[in-house]
């Protein structure tokens, strides 16, 4: 059997052509005997065709003779938390995140909630490929009380003394936030945090009525912030399909880049730790970077993905990690990254600061300004990337290839870098304290990948 759902860090795929409830049962399968795994949790995001899938895939871990502890509907981060919380051996999510409405797909991880080798990967895919999966001795359980563990180990993360009354509008997208928020939201109000909150697109509906969950895009972001002007909220926060990642809206509703935040979280752990390193990806860098070292840090490069950033930040023993894409990785959690710990870190550090989240990044913003990413789709990547090499690179003040081709120049900066997926690559512009530097930057690399009219 061809397997085509298998990506470079999970599966994920269309469903009746890439992913059916054979296919993962067959995965499932494989990854217990190829992992060796005994105990293994799973969860399942609210897609319509999640609940089946997760069935199957739990029948792929008993056929291996694999115990199964089920957590239900949960995000992926409480299936990481889980993993490690109950000394199992690895764990599956099925999710798709923030892809269309007919794909879905599996996220997994070993013991200790680490991201799978690469030989262990192929290795499940050759197995689910060649062998049909048969009944086993496995036993399933579930377990909706680890939610409670899962939302003590969160608030850790914060001091709940430094809150200050604010409002915060959320924004679940339909998606498996919902619950798992409001178990977050009951264990404030315990705690006495004046935070209120006001709720929307809160129920979970794999239908997506209001639309795939994915804050990133541009055009998803008005209705987020729209809904925190009307309400005159302090904080706006939306989740994607998962919510393994959060994205963040001051209160004139505007959109906070991911670099930004990224550099705001940098503070709050510098604060606490000293001299700690912090890792991060090379699309977007010199914000995080000065503010590391202002505070007395280390910043380490990485490749862009989950499994490089994690991988990193075992190696270095990071305090957290951080990605344009709004990825956040916590060394107190796993080392991995959670949507839930980011906003809850942000309402604390407005708390402590008395400032407003657009007054916390209004001078990042003007001391280094960025372009968003912007995709290019070409037919021949590697000839558009080699056309700015060519043209850029002898005059840069340096070149870094952890991730793609990155160029910086006296005041201004590039990544640009191929989709692992799609044909298309993606640049990133930033600039030291000038705007316009960052338009012609994105003009002249846009003109280079087009090539000769």
């Amino acid at each position: 059997m061809r397997l085509t759902a298998f990506k470079a860090y999970d599966v994920r795929g269309r469903l009746g052509k890439d992913l059916d409830e054979g296919i993962v049962c067959r995965i499932a399968r494989a990854f217990a005997i190829e992992t060796g795994a005994r105990r293994v949790v799973i969860g399942r995001d609210c897609r319509s065709s999640s609940p089946a899938l997760a069935d199957a895939v739990a029948g792929g871990l008993m056929a291996a003779g694999a115990e199964v502890l089920d957590l239900g509907l949960a995000g992926t981060e409480e299936m990481y938390f889980a993993v490690s919380h109950l000394g199992a051996d690895g764990g599956i999510t099925v999710t798709a995140s923030h892809n269309p409405m007919d794909y879905n797909g599996l996220k997994m991880v070993g013991a200790g909630s680490v991201p799978l080798e690469g030989a262990v990967f192929q290795a499940i895919r050759a197995r689910a490929g060649a062998e049909d999966a048969a009944p086993g001795t496995g036993r399933r359980q579930l377990r909706p009380d680890l939610r409670a563990a899962y939302v003590s180990h969160v608030l850790a993360f914060l001091d709940p003394e430094a809150l200050r009354p604010l409002l915060v509008l959320v924004n679940s997208g339909n998606g498996a936030a919902g619950p798992t928020f409001d178990a977050i939201a009951e264990a404030l109000a315990t705690l006495g945090a004046p935070i209120r909150f006001q709720r929307l697109h809160h129920q979970p509906d794999g239908r997506f009525p209001n639309g795939i969950p994915n804050p990133l895009l541009p055009e998803n972001q008005p209705v987020t912030g729209a809904a925190v002007r009307a309400a005159g909220a302090d904080l706006g926060v939306a989740f994607d399909g998962d919510f393994d990642r959060c994205f963040l809206f001051d209160a004139t509703g505007a959109f906070v880049p991911g670099e930004y935040v990224v550099g705001l979280l940098a503070q709050v752990f510098l604060q606490r730790e000293p001299g700690a390193t912090v890792v991060h990806d090379p699309r977007v860098i010199w914000n995080t970077q000065d503010l590391v070292a202002r505070a007395g840090g280390q910043a380490e490069l990485a490749p862009t993905g989950h499994v490089f950033l994690k991988r990193a930040m075992r190696a270095t023993g990071a305090v957290y990690g951080g990605e344009l894409s709004a990825h956040h990785y916590f060394r107190d959690f796993m080392c991995c990254d959670s949507g839930m710990i980011p906003w809850l870190l942000v309402a604390g550090l407005m708390g402590r600061t008395g400032r407003s989240l657009a007054d916390l990044v209004a001078e990042r913003r003007a001391a280094f300004p960025s372009s968003g990413e912007i995709n290019f789709r070409v037919p021949d990547a590697a000839a558009a990337m080699a056309r700015v090499e060519v043209a850029l690179a002898a005059g840069a003040l340096s070149q870094d290839r952890t991730d793609g081709l990155s160029l910086a120049f006296a005041d201004w900066r590039l990544n640009l870098r191929a989709s692992n997926t799609e044909p298309l690559l993606r640049l990133n512009v930033e600039a030291r304290g000038d705007a316009r530097l960052v338009s012609a930057g994105v003009e002249r690399v846009r003109a280079l990948v087009a090539g000769p009219a």
